[in-house]
């Protein structure tokens, strides 16, 4: 195998890791959002409406981000059948996305027919 499609082969590896690693952590970021302004709205000083419309955005956002996460792990699967092909000589075990993994969701099915 050619030396420049190696270091391609290593470089997207690292890179695709870096990118599921940040669309978890955002997962992790909202959720702690959502249990801070949860928590906050307890207050009983606080009607219990306050805030509502911000919890529907950020249960969207995180809905978004979990696609998000989804299609990254399509993408690291699509890049794994690559180096199959083109990179087959390395030594690495190559990764395996299961294929319930990546199903798309109803709400998924339903924006791709529209």
């Amino acid at each position: 195998m050619n030396d420049r499609i190696l270091a391609d082969a290593h470089q997207l590896k690292k890179l695709v890791r870096e990118a599921e690693a940040i669309a978890d952590e955002s997962i992790i970021a909202m959720a702690r959002l959502k249990q801070a302004m949860l928590a906050a709205r307890q207050n009983p000083e606080v009607e219990v409406h306050t805030g509502q419309r911000a919890l529907m955005r950020l249960t969207e956002a995180e809905s978004q981000a979990l696609a998000m996460s989804t299609n990254l792990l399509r993408v690291h699967d699509e890049l794994s059948k690559v180096a199959r092909v083109h990179a087959g000589g390395e030594t690495g075990i190559p990764t395996e996305v299961p294929a319930d993994a990546t199903m798309r969701t109803g709400s998924e099915l339903e924006r791709a027919a529209a």
